[in-house]
């Protein structure tokens, strides 16, 4: 791993229906870029010999499924993330398993992925599965996929084959407005077209995989932003020192800069941008980028805690306490209008309830569907109602305060996730009305 830090981050997921090849894709990316010390090769033999899936031949998926009731199924159930560096890049990848009864888990890893590469196997083409999982891509705002049409040889390395599913996965992404797609005929199990072209497919002129993944732009975070900082916790070391720790969301953030604290819009000027050296010791520094965890001090004593949310004084997000959300409903037990949540969003937790659901997406053709429920890896769109006003943003604008989960009160499971569209602004719509 040495040199990670010089070269530039990049998230991925690999989704898609199971059995397409995710966890055996990954597994051989790794093996052809050199990933692998000479134990860990000599451990992945001898376990696909006891639990793969090949035969005589290395089954890499074994790579990513550590789990034992992933090697006994032969399946991949919760996320896996593995690093792999290349000269260009360091990417960290996530390989989301294919179930639908685990689509939760592959929300999790959708969320912070600047790419998404879906796999559909030759012979299946585009599945119920493989539309959820395009669908999840967008509501995420990954506007960039991969479109790895997997086990070619199982299909002859057929040029006609290929291009059948490609026609139908591009009409789906233009449906989702998913913007850019790049479609690679591969063989994960033999490294076809992986990290070279394979001659079997010489009708194929386009990238390799790596080489998408190398030349494929950084989704940007949250792009004309001013400054945003969800306030973590307050550092208060001892009496002559009050800070408020965070992680930069959006913008930057200098000395001297103005600065408004939500919702209660206090204003203040910042003094001091502390973050630490790599020694972990306390330093100034002269400006704050998006990701980087600093501690803010101001000009004078304010009243801020956790969950409040500090912003550029002349561009400042939103306060409400109503919104319309799309919704991804991820628990056991049906989402019933009324029924009471947590709401987290950042560094706040508010109680919560959906008061309306407006529609159920059909993930197969996005028509949408009346609803007065929502099951288990369903898409609705619904109005919610919180116990106190949050900041936000729209998702579209910033992730960071446009994205949420909804929390079960009894149990603490994450039962819902969704991504904030707009404010309703019902207070000044409403009005009486004689009888």
């Amino acid at each position: 791993m040495a040199g990670v830090e010089s070269v530039e981050l990049f998230r991925f997921i690999t989704c898609g229906s199971v059995d397409d090849g995710k966890s055996t894709l990954l597994g051989r990316l790794l093996y052809e870029t050199g990933q692998l010390a000479e134990d860990q090769l000599a451990t992945l033999v001898r376990d696909s010999q006891r639990h793969g899936t090949q035969g005589s031949e290395i089954d890499y998926a074994l790579l990513l499924d550590g789990l034992d009731a992933e090697r006994e199924q032969g399946i991949t159930i919760d996320v896996s993330y593995r690093h792999l560096v290349t000269p260009r890049r360091h990417f960290i990848v996530a390989d989301c398993p294919g179930h639908e009864q685990y689509t939760r888990n592959m929300a999790t890893g959708a969320s912070t992925a600047d790419l998404a590469v879906v796999l559909v196997d030759a012979r299946k083409g585009v599945l119920t599965q493989t539309r959820r999982h395009s669908y999840i891509v967008s509501l995420v705002g990954i506007g960039q996929v991969i479109l790895a049409v997997n086990k070619m040889d199982l299909v002859d390395y057929a040029e006609s084959a290929f291009e059948a599913i490609v026609a139908e996965y591009r009409q789906l992404a233009a449906a989702l407005g998913i913007a850019e797609v790049q479609a690679i005929p591969v063989s994960a199990l033999h490294g076809s077209n992986l990290i070279g072209h394979d001659p079997r497919m010489p009708w194929y002129r386009g990238p390799s995989l790596l080489a998408c993944l190398e030349s494929a732009p950084v989704r940007p975070e949250s792009p004309g932003c001013g400054f945003r900082m969800p306030v973590q916790w307050v550092n208060r070391p001892d009496a002559e020192f009050r800070g408020y720790a965070g992680t930069v969301a959006a913008g930057s953030v200098a000395p001297g800069d103005d600065i408004v604290v939500l919702p209660a819009g206090v204003r203040a000027r910042v003094a001091q941008v502390l973050d630490v050296d790599a020694e972990l010791r306390p330093r100034a520094c002269d400006r704050a980028e998006p990701g980087q965890a600093i501690t803010l001090t101001f000009d004078r004593e304010i009243d801020a805690s956790r969950g409040d949310v500090i912003a550029q004084a002349s561009d400042a997000p939103g306060v409400a306490d109503q919104f319309a959300a799309h919704l991804l409903w991820l628990d056991g037990a049906p989402l019933l209008p009324g029924r009471r949540y947590w709401l987290k969003l950042g560094t706040r937790t508010v109680g919560a309830q959906v008061t309306e659901i407006k529609h159920r997406v059909d993930i197969n053709n996005q028509e949408h569907l009346a609803a007065k429920r929502l099951e288990a890896n369903e898409v609705g769109y619904c109005n919610l109602s919180l116990d106190a006003p949050i900041v936000f943003e729209p998702y579209a604008i910033n992730r960071r305060l446009g994205g949420f989960v909804l929390i079960d009160r009894l149990t603490h499971a994450t039962a819902g996730a969704g991504t904030l569209d707009f404010a309703l602004r019902r207070a000044g719509n409403i009005h009486w009305q004689a009888l």
